[in-house]
């Protein structure tokens, strides 16, 4: 499975802006910026709290699958998903996740999310190597 996004970019830093797009759509020349990544209450997104959303995302279906495999069928789930940073470093991911399950005691759902918390494929991705690939357009000044 390949998923592709995109970025686009203009301007310096600070004032400048771009835009994200996703292969499904979903994104579609989404807003965002210095304002909209450091700056509260601007409209637009940033690249951490996409990372908290995937991450949450990722977590919470990694939760149901193997509540699943032990035989329980959540009623629902949620993740509140809390990226940290500090000195432009990410710090810290907090997952906190409740959920209605049937018929499972809070131990068992513990110890299930648990596994989850190390094991989700966006957990796990956090510490891969990294690679990148460059093209250039040399422009004339």
């Amino acid at each position: 499975m390949i998923r592709i996004a995109n970025a686009h970019w203009e301007g310096n830093l600070k004032e400048g802006n771009g835009t994200l797009s996703t292969q499904s759509g979903v994104l579609e020349s989404t807003n965002y910026s210095f304002k909209t990544r450091f700056e509260v209450g601007v409209k637009g997104t940033n690249p951490e709290e996409l990372l908290a959303a995937a991450h949450a995302g990722c977590f919470t279906m990694a939760v149901a699958a193997k509540l699943n495999a032990k035989g329980f069928t959540p009623n629902s789930l949620d993740t509140e998903a809390t990226l940290t940073m500090n000195d432009l470093g990410i710090v810290s991911m907090h997952l906190k996740i409740s959920g209605s399950v049937p018929n499972i005691s809070a131990e068992e759902f513990a110890t299930i999310t648990k596994d989850a918390e190390q094991n989700c494929y966006v957990s796990k991705a956090l510490s891969i190597p990294i690679s990148s690939e460059v093209h250039f357009e040399f422009e004339n000044a």
